[in-house]
């Protein structure tokens, strides 16, 4: 039992993201945000996509390829980071602070 509370990635911790996850597509609160998950999971697969058509052109790119191809990495990247946080900034918007006049 004392070698099992070793393990930082157990089985609990499994549970726990599994739960999480399906927290997320349901009406209860959940730990992760639905909106960063899917745009992770958007940006790995464009990432995957991205790098497995340089391995197979890598041998007739030119230079100008290689190019477009790192500008689309770019903006792959880019339009990820400023979906995180424009959800950041929508989220301190909508939030009231104690200085707003209430009524």
């Amino acid at each position: 039992m004392a070698n099992r509370k070793k393990l930082f990635f157990g089985w609990t911790k499994i549970k726990w993201v599994i739960s999480e996850i399906s927290k997320l597509y349901s009406g209860e609160k959940s730990y992760f945000s639905k909106k960063r998950v899917e745009s992770g999971i958007g940006f790995i697969i464009a990432q995957w996509g991205m790098i497995y058509f340089l391995t197979k052109k890598i041998d007739v790119l030119s230079m100008s390829d290689l190019a477009v191809w790192a500008g689309i990495e770019f903006l792959v990247a880019g339009y990820t980071v400023t979906q995180i946080q424009s959800e950041k900034k929508l989220k301190k918007i909508s939030e009231p602070t104690d200085t707003m006049i209430k009524s």
